[in-house]
């Protein structure tokens, strides 16, 4: 009988391979040899595809922000920029949480990445589409971008050790329920992120009402007011 057909290399397949290892075993465990053993091929096949590491690393993080979903910032989605943007952050902060090793990657931005153009060409075109000047819709998407990132890059409930011992209330007579926070980790940061996103947006929301008096200091400011509760 003739052998079974191994599936033929191609970008997707690396890219899978490497994405499954860096999510089991962090960044430091891809390496052209180690993908090749995976995928069954010898080392060089690779650079038929990829002339780097580095060039694989930027493919897997592109396909992650791939997952991030962008439709609340289509002209016909009728969600006002602030709805856009709470409703972007989570899917944003979603898709990092699965892939926490790919955070750092990613944190230093899209560079030539198409999905990552993609993800900023998005949030540019939307704010400024909201009437927001371009030089503040350029902050606006380096705000959102260091504050979700930064939010994936650890966590702070993680930080504490689920012994109690080590917080004695003579030293620190404020933590004496600090060893619970590492077992309630999901939900602590995920609430600090709501808790951070609405305040940025509460803010963003007064820094639009001045823009202009009248008709759109009116409605950003009751954006605001009925936001108040959209964070949670």
């Amino acid at each position: 009988m003739a052998r079974p057909r191994k599936p033929l290399l191609s970008r997707d397949r690396i890219v899978a391979a490497a994405g499954s290892l860096i999510d089991a075993e962090g960044l430091e465990a891809v390496s052209t040899r180690r993908l090749a053993a995976e995928l069954g091929v010898s080392g060089p096949s690779l650079y038929n595809h990829f002339r780097t590491k580095d060039e694989i690393l930027e493919a897997v993080a592109d396909a992650v922000s791939a997952q991030v979903d962008l439709s609340m910032f289509d002209a016909s989605d009728g969600r006002d920029w602030r709805t856009a943007l709470h409703d972007w952050a989570l899917s944003y902060r979603a898709a990092l949480a699965d892939h926490p090793h790919l955070v750092p990657v990613l944190a230093r931005g899209p560079g030539r990445r198409p999905a990552g153009l993609r993800v900023a060409d998005a949030v540019f075109g939307a704010m400024v589409r909201a009437g927001w000047p371009p030089a503040q819709a350029t902050h606006i998407g380096a705000l959102m971008r260091y504050f979700i990132t930064g939010s994936a890059l650890g966590s702070f409930a993680r930080g504490f050790v689920d012994d109690v011992s080590a917080y004695d209330p003579a030293d620190y007579p404020h933590l004496g329920q600090a060893h619970l926070l590492a077992e309630r980790r999901e939900q602590v940061d995920q609430g600090a992120f709501e808790t951070g996103l609405r305040a940025l947006l509460d803010g963003l929301a007064l820094q639009y009402a001045a823009l202009a008096p009248g008709g759109r200091g009116a409605a950003a400011t009751g954006a605001a007011r009925r936001g108040g509760g959209q964070g949670g």
